[in-house]
């Protein structure tokens, strides 16, 4: 049963719904608006996300704010190079009754924070692959169904730094977007230190539970899309494939790898829950154009041509536009 009476009243509610949860994140996080942006979208939209940066840049916070915002369940697992797939998703142990029962593992809550996840080798990173794409996990051949809503909200250090492992093809492809934090403003570093340097503590208010989030993801797969912006979406994605009809000179050079057919979705999704909490009723190019950067940024593998001469990924996703 829809807590909205039509779709437009729930676009408004969801619009709404997104400004004050912006505002109350805004009492914990200072700036870094693209990034609270774009993880809102992902979680509305049903999908997940990977922020990567630095330590110390508030993205384990970020994400503890979120859950108690929303008021959702929430488990932090620490990626430790000596962490194993059962630590994440649970085990069968022999109980008193000498049957063997399953404990669920931290997996199984609203918000999973896999915090510093490219810290574990690729065994334990592929511990998520079937939680992420199926919303259930298998132990012992029986499938255990997740909680709903359910979202991967991961953060990765830059893989030049010490002790990471590059996340694996297949794990990438499962994160809706890839969001880069860069460094805070002087402005934004002094009110950080001033927040965090005295003994005031923030109350932050619940703005909208499991029910409500449902109700969004629901909507945003009811938003109408017109064939134009379909097709350029996919167009978009088809023309980082170089071998695909579609490739530049520029995309044969510069890229070895392109996006599959889960970026065009992605792309679709995040251009409809854009739109919407913008104010519109049904997303344009501009909403596509908007996105596509956190969303096609890990999907696309560069050639040696583009890392000699400095091309990045988000530059090469610019010329696609």
């Amino acid at each position: 049963m829809s807590l909205y009476r039509s779709d437009v009243e729930a676009a408004d509610a969801l619009k709404t719904a997104y400004q004050d949860i912006r505002t109350e994140i805004a009492k914990v996080i200072v700036g870094q608006d693209e990034v609270v942006k774009s993880v809102l979208i992902s979680i509305f939209s049903n999908g997940h996300c990977l922020l990567v940066g630095v330590p110390g840049l508030a993205k384990t916070l970020l994400v503890q704010t979120i859950a108690r915002v929303l008021d959702l369940d929430f488990n932090r697992v620490q990626f430790t190079p000596d962490l194993m797939p059962s630590d994440i998703i649970g085990a069968e142990i022999l109980g008193e009754d000498r049957h063997f029962k399953f404990v669920k593992g931290p997996v199984f809550s609203n918000i999973i924070l896999a915090d510093e996840i490219n810290r574990t080798p690729p065994k334990t990173q592929a511990a998520l692959l079937e939680a992420m794409q199926e919303k259930a996990v298998t132990a012992a051949g029986i499938t255990h169904k997740l909680q709903q809503p359910f979202f991967v909200l991961a953060t990765q250090n830059p893989i030049e730094q010490e002790g990471t492992y590059p996340l694996p093809e297949a794990q990438l492809d499962r994160f809706m977007f890839n969001v880069t934090l860069g460094y805070p403003t002087f402005a934004e570093e002094l009110q950080v230190v001033k927040n965090t340097t005295s003994t005031s503590k923030v109350e932050l208010s619940k703005i909208i539970g499991a029910a409500e989030i449902i109700a969004f993801q629901q909507l945003v797969r009811n938003i109408p899309v017109s064939d134009n912006v379909l097709e350029y979406a996919v167009k978009m994605v088809a023309k980082t494939r170089p071998q695909g009809e579609l490739a530049t000179a520029n995309v044969k050079r510069f890229l070895n790898w392109g996006a599959g057919p889960r970026a065009s979705q992605y792309l679709v999704l995040g251009a409809k829950c854009h739109a919407v909490i913008s104010g519109k009723y049904s997303p344009d190019i501009e909403d596509v154009q908007a996105v596509a950067k956190p969303i096609l940024r890990h999907r696309i593998v560069r050639s040696y041509h583009a890392e000699a001469e400095g091309l990045s990924t988000d530059q090469i996703i610019e010329q696609l536009f």
